[in-house]
C-alpha cells in the first residue's frame, strides 16, 4: 500500500509523543484493535480554563495509526475540551487522506480522545 504525503510526514515527523507525568489535570485513554493489532495510548494537559496545554501519544501499529495518533495531538493543543470533543474521525480520515482499508485508524483515534477526556473529568470528580 502507498502512503499520500500527508500520511509519511504525521508517520515520520513525530513531535508529540510519549507521556505526561500523571496529575489531576492530565487525562489518560487507551484504546486497542484486535482485528488489526493497533494500540493507541493519549495523554493530554488542560491549564484551569480547560485549554490543552500538552498532547502526547504512544501508538503501536501501522503508519496510518501513527499518523492518526500524530496529527490528532496537532489539532489538540491549545483547544478547549469543548472544541475537542467535536474532533472526530472524518475530520481526522479526510485531513490524512486515509485509504477505506485504514479508516480504523481514524476511529481508533476519535475513540481513545474520548476516552482521554472521560477519563480526565472521572479524576476531577
Amino acid at each position: 500500500m502507498k502512503y499520500n504525503k500527508k500520511v509519511l510526514k504525521f508517520f515520520r515527523k513525530i513531535k508529540n509523543s510519549g507521556s505526561i507525568k500523571d496529575n489531576y489535570l492530565v487525562g489518560t485513554g487507551m484504546v486497542g484493535s484486535p482485528a488489526c493489532g493497533d494500540v493507541m495510548k493519549l495523554q493530554i494537559l488542560v491549564n484551569k480554563d480547560n485549554i490543552i496545554k500538552k498532547a502526547r501519544f504512544k501508538t503501536y501499529g501501522c503508519g496510518s495509526a501513527i499518523a492518526s495518533s500524530n496529527y490528532l495531538t496537532k489539532i489538540l493543543i491549545g483547544k478547549t475540551i469543548k472544541q475537542a470533543k467535536k474532533i472526530n474521525n472524518i475530520k481526522i480520515l479526510k485531513y490524512l487522506k486515509l485509504p477505506k482499508i485504514k479508516i480504523h485508524c481514524s476511529i481508533l483515534a476519535e475513540q481513545v480522545l474520548k476516552k482521554t477526556i472521560n477519563n480526565l473529568f472521572h479524576k476531577r470528580k
